[in-house]
């Protein structure tokens, strides 16, 4: 009763919108939409791990998914994308109440919201119910839940008919969505249900007696228990491997000296090819990877070549074919995180996080782990253009709190990117991989990159300047320092969140005092005064060319950064210069 009283305060379960950080709750929500979206995750996973684990008679995870949604969240594009995923899977075991009581903020949903819902739900492979009187009809809920159950080669959408604010006097109306009734309202209401009218918060008796489930839910838990002890008798190893995946820990050895991936050529490669190479390295040994991309395995090569497609029927397997729904995938993806026992990826370009964004942020808020395998970073995508070359998504994710943002320099950054990946069970990745071909660095390391920052090439003494960059800009910068006059230290910055999470001492050895630093990076300048004293970047759109046209149009060639260089060491000569990152808090 006290968590009722404190009802929208400060800490509160009882928040304004469901909070996973609370006990009991599953998925944070609030955004219209992403509840449903979620929800398909959680329904996905369920049929997963089922034909991943269960044994004949012994079906360890066997369950329903059910969730409640509004006229709102049926409005949003992420419902309908995630709904036309889950009726082509045939999640037979997903349940939706619709609760369509008519009512939006602005007012009837007969405004803006005039389809027919059920036919659309049809068409996407659900089967369908409704109740007519979802007021007081109990008895044809219950019967269409019973009836929904039956059909398990679809998901149901229940149609349930209500009044929103039913009883009261504002029954019907926007205005009971969001305002208090008033003491007056509240007195009335409570006197129609047969309530005494000047008690509060109080809660008969007979409904809590109702409502305690306690003895059930033991009884329920207890025959699990007892089935999983068979399971496991019979089979030892599939047992302990779900135990250890539900228990969100990793295979033992998985990140272990002469485990990770070796990339046994000099060649350039691009890290999107690396990005397929490692992922499939560790999909072998991590069973619980799960995911796909957004209509664009051919370019982001995330496709497990140790697996299958995951499709109706076929719910073992770990491709997962997204289609082109970039919101829904990632939707879908933090109730596959939510769920447990699963590290759900998912692919697409960068620039394309744009159509993703209201997911990815909830992955943060959330503390899903999930990886998103983001390629084509940067103008030198090419000919595509500026629609899909992304400028200022960088300094969103970075801006984003909880997430990692990581730009690998080559294979071996890569590599690191994915081990800081599969350890952030608690915070998501988004990995920025390029479309063209980078040189093996000869100073890269998986340990210096999992640092977010480390000296990749160095020089006697102390260094004149400081050229600082990530991704493709880091072998021009070491191109770069070869031919200007002076000592040049270059640093390698795949991850701001990993950097800064160093002890000061250590950035400061990077980043030292009386040094300038000049950071080099094909995307918005924006947030690099944090580190750098002068930045080499692109504060305007991009263009449609070739890479190498684009790279002397926005001045990322050797030519440029040799001089840009130079000006900063002339300008800083004699000066006193303090490390941006000597701050008082």
């Amino acid at each position: 009763m006290d968590t009722l009283k404190s009802f929208r305060q400060l800490h509160s379960i009882a928040a304004g919108h469901p909070e996973n950080e609370f006990p009991g709750i599953e998925v944070t929500t609030g955004p219209l939409g992403q509840g449903i979206a979620n929800a398909v995750g959680l329904a996905m996973a369920e049929a997963h791990l089922a034909a991943t684990y269960n044994k004949e008679g012994l079906p360890i995870v066997d369950h329903y998914t059910y969730t409640f949604c509004g006229d709102g969240c049926l409005m949003e594009g992420v419902s309908g994308e995630a709904s036309s995923v889950a009726g082509h899977l045939g999640l037979g075991k997903l349940i939706v109440l619709y609760d369509s009581n008519k009512i939006t903020i602005d007012g009837d949903t007969d405004l803006a919201f005039s389809e027919d819902v059920v036919k659309r739900y049809e068409s996407y492979g659900w089967h369908t119910l409704t109740v007519e009187n979802g007021d007081t009809d109990i008895a044809a809920i219950s019967e269409a839940i019973k009836q929904a159950k039956a059909v398990t080669d679809k998901p149901t959408l229940i149609k349930v008919t209500t009044t929103i604010g039913f009883g009261s006097t504002m029954a019907g109306t926007a205005s009971v969505h969001g305002s208090p009734l008033g003491n007056e309202n509240i007195k009335k209401l409570k006197t129609a249900f047969g309530l005494n009218p000047e008690e509060s918060f109080v809660v008969p008796e007979d409904v809590y007696k109702t409502l305690d489930a306690t003895e059930k839910g033991k009884n329920l838990e207890d025959s699990w228990n007892a089935l999983f002890a068979k399971y496991e008798a019979q089979y030892p190893t599939e047992a302990a491997e779900f135990k250890r995946r539900q228990a969100g820990e990793l295979p033992a050895g998985w990140d272990a000296e002469g485990a990770l991936p070796v990339y046994s050529s000099e060649a350039a490669v691009s890290t999107r090819k690396a990005s397929g190479l490692i992922l499939n390295h560790f999909s072998k040994t991590i069973p619980e990877l799960f995911g796909g991309s957004a209509d664009l395995n051919p370019s982001c090569f995330t496709y497990l070549d140790d697996s299958k497609d995951f499709q109706k029927g076929s719910y073992e397997n770990r491709n997962i074919r997204f289609g082109v729904r970039e919101h829904a995938m990632a939707a879908i993806c933090n109730g596959l995180a939510a769920y447990g026992g699963i590290i759900p990826f998912c692919s697409t370009f960068l620039n394309f996080i744009g159509y993703a964004y209201g997911a990815t942020i909830l992955s943060a808020l959330s503390k899903a782990g999930v990886l998103y395998v983001f390629t084509h970073d940067s103008i030198f995508l090419g000919e595509d253009g500026p629609t899909h070359q992304p400028i200022e998504k960088y300094a969103n994710a970075r801006a984003t709190p909880n997430t990692h943002f990581i730009r690998p320099a080559d294979y071996r950054e890569t590599v690191a990117a994915y081990v800081s990946a599969i350890q952030s069970r608690t915070t998501p990745t988004v990995m920025s991989l390029s479309r063209q071909n980078l040189p093996i660095l000869a100073g890269s390391t998986v340990e210096g990159a999992l640092k977010g920052g480390y000296i990749v090439k160095d020089v006697e003494g102390t260094p004149d300047l400081i050229l600082i960059g990530t991704g493709s800009e880091v072998s021009l910068c070491i191109d770069a320092a070869a031919k200007i006059d002076a000592k040049v230290r270059v640093v390698s910055f795949p991850c701001w969140e990993l950097f800064d999470k160093n002890p000061l001492e250590y950035r400061l050895s990077v980043l030292p005092s009386g040094v300038p630093v000049l950071s080099v990076e094909a995307a918005a300048t924006f947030g690099w005064d944090k580190y750098a004293h002068a930045s080499i970047g692109i504060d305007v759109f991009g263009a449609s060319a070739p890479g190498g046209p684009l790279a002397k149009e926005f001045g990322f060639t050797v030519d440029n950064v040799v001089a840009k260089s130079t000006k900063v060491i002339d300008f800083y000569k004699g000066k006193n210069v303090t490390s941006k990152l000597e701050v008082p808090f």
